[in-house]
């Protein structure tokens, strides 16, 4: 109710805009929604690199991406951007992500094909191993877009949100067909800047060391004198060499605490590469 009072008002200054992975009935949709409110300007995109181009060329203020799956893992294309991109976090969003099975078919005998985005599918794929073994599973780029292509076939079906059904005339066939009940995606809010101390924070930072015995236990070792808890460490090519890596990785606590600073002072030090992505407030489900 809060948000939506702030949103509505937010509005009446100037209504923000923000990209999300769409078109609409994503799943990014509705986080965006649930961050920011109704009343701001949604904006859907094709691809998380757009997202990313139009909030640094200042056409959107915020941008709303995928970033991980309790299920499935990261969403690898996210991490990557951030090595080229000056955008920091913002916020983050978490959303419990519950797929249903939308159709124009009658029944599940008559489904011969399954769309969805591949995350999706393989976060539904014990079901559709029980329950359509014979149906061809096609990977579209958006569960939206695997709505849009079962609405125009009598034979097929998509893995999407029951926001997806609504706005694609589909009927549910099957209701929360994740194989986890807990299954839930985070997603990040991207920016030109980072968010204020809040009490209850995330800085998120990307690093790398040299390639020796030690490197990285060297680059976490100032967390731990510090006291401060990780909650996640991620590696991906760095693109700068073969077999060179970058580290992504999430600690409690603002960048502005004793602790944190004093830690990421240490680390300039120790690392090859100290770049903090952001400090925003710790998701609420």
């Amino acid at each position: 109710l809060f948000r939506e009072i702030m949103s509505a008002c937010l509005a009446l200054e100037k209504p923000l805009k923000v990209g999300y992975l769409g078109p609409e009935g994503t799943f990014t949709q509705a986080a965006t929604l649930k961050h920011f409110g109704h009343s701001v300007h949604a904006q859907p995109f094709g691809a998380i690199g757009d997202i990313f181009r139009e909030v640094e060329a200042g056409a959107c203020d915020y941008g709303v991406v995928p970033v991980e799956n309790s299920t499935e893992g990261v969403v690898n294309h996210t991490l990557d951007m951030f090595i080229r991109s000056p955008l920091l976090i913002a916020g983050e969003v978490t959303l419990r992500i519950h797929h249903h099975l939308l159709t124009r078919a009658s029944d599940l005998a008559a489904v011969r094909r399954v769309y969805s985005h591949q995350q999706s599918l393989a976060q539904c794929r014990g079901w559709l191993d029980r329950y359509l073994p014979n149906a061809e599973r096609i990977a579209v780029s958006t569960n939206a877009d695997a709505a849009k292509l079962a609405a125009s076939e009598t034979d097929a079906a998509a893995v999407a949100s029951e926001a997806a059904a609504e706005l694609y005339a589909l009927q549910v066939l099957a209701q929360r067909i994740e194989d986890e009940p807990g299954n839930t995606t985070r997603f990040l809010v991207i920016g030109p800047q980072d968010a204020p101390p809040s009490g209850r924070d995330k800085t998120s930072m990307l690093l790398s060391c040299r390639n020796e015995a030690g490197g990285l236990h060297r680059l976490l070792t100032p967390f731990a004198e510090q006291g401060i808890s990780m909650t996640r460490i991620e590696s991906r090519p760095s693109r700068q060499g073969v077999w060179d890596y970058v580290f992504f990785v999430d600690v409690c606590g603002h960048r502005q605490s004793p602790a944190v600073a004093k830690a990421l002072e240490d680390l300039k030090r120790a690392a090859n590469l100290c770049k903090v992505l952001g400090s925003y407030p710790e998701a609420v489900l």
